[in-house]
């Protein structure tokens, strides 16, 4: 059983070693234990660090691309080295490393095809009670939306079968934790949570994903609705084709109600806004259908994706 761990960095030079050495050499289950890093346009010497640190594998940004497109990236190239099991890690090392095979033992045991660490939030002193609301209302949303159980959806301290990993692909260039959830679950796969300790000492760099409360509500509005409509692209278009319906049905309710009473003429808009409302309702309508026979498309083709992998890879 191999376990590659890939940390993703953006300039972590001064966080790296610390997040590197406190990786566990040995854990029950696993055969060997190898280190990705994904080095995302760093302009200091992460990559050096790594070096120095002698990682198994190192994939370079020739820019910097973000950490969707770094997590991305790790994922791919830890299944075409051979991975069994792949662990996300954050390089400000604010997870605790020491907590992987607590992470991984539900994918050991077969319980689970994605395991999500779920922080104290609550006990984080360097979160300010502001964030702590936001956190958990995040993932509250993200349950509703997704149907998952999960207590911490924003966390990053992630472990994956290589089953799981295999049918992940991130479109987002923003953040990869709430798309990779809701796509899980579309896709039949199991997530859980297991609670993880945090290095408190370790936490108190700014957040390079988030400059303020504000941008994390609306870029994370903007994500979920967007994975909605991409994930959910009937049922969308179909709430939105039944609502303009209903609205022009009781508009030309209205007319009708006036044209008994003998003054039609005189509410001729209201016919016209019915016609133009329903007519909106059938072309959203067809919009539905269309979304939806591109979201089997979709899945077609990430099918044959999984298949070119086990030809490349050889498994």
């Amino acid at each position: 059983m191999k376990l590659i761990i890939q940390i993703p960095c953006y300039n972590e030079e001064e966080t790296l070693s610390e997040t590197i050495n406190d990786i566990p050499e040995k854990i029950d289950g696993i055969d060997e234990i190898e280190i990705l890093v994904v080095n995302d346009g760093s302009t200091d010497t992460t990559t050096q660090v790594a070096r120095e640190l002698k990682v198994n594998y190192i994939v370079e940004f020739p820019k910097n691309l973000g950490l969707a497109r770094a997590f991305d990236a790790g994922l791919k190239n830890c299944v075409k080295y051979g991975a069994d099991i792949i662990v996300n890690l954050d390089a400000d090392n604010q997870y605790c490393a020491e907590d992987i095979p607590k992470l991984i033992k539900p994918l050991l045991e077969n319980k689970a095809d994605i395991v999500i660490g779920a922080r104290p939030i609550e006990k984080i002193k360097n979160f300010s009670p502001v964030k702590k609301i936001l956190q958990k209302l995040g993932s509250y949303v993200m349950k509703k939306i997704s149907g998952a159980d999960i207590l911490d959806a924003p966390s990053g301290f992630r472990a994956f079968s290589r089953y799981a990993a295999k049918r992940i692909n991130i479109f987002d260039n923003y953040t990869y934790t709430m798309e990779s959830i809701i796509q899980a679950q579309r896709k039949g796969l199991s997530i859980v949570s297991v609670p993880i300790r945090v290095n408190e000492n370790d936490f108190a760099r700014p957040s390079r994903l988030i400059k303020n409360n504000f941008q994390y509500i609306f870029r994370s509005a903007k994500t979920m609705i967007r994975f909605f409509i991409i994930y959910h692209p009937f049922r969308f278009f179909a709430s939105l084709a039944a609502f303009f319906f209903i609205l022009g049905f009781g508009i030309g309710l209205r007319f009708l109600y006036f044209y008994f009473l003998g003054d039609g003429a005189g509410h001729i808009q209201s016919l016209i806004l019915c016609g133009l409302l329903i007519t909106v309702s059938f072309q959203t309508a067809l919009l539905a259908i269309i979304a939806d026979l591109m979201g089997i498309n979709r899945k077609l083709i990430e099918d044959v994706q999984i298949k070119v992998q086990n030809i490349k890879n050889g498994k």
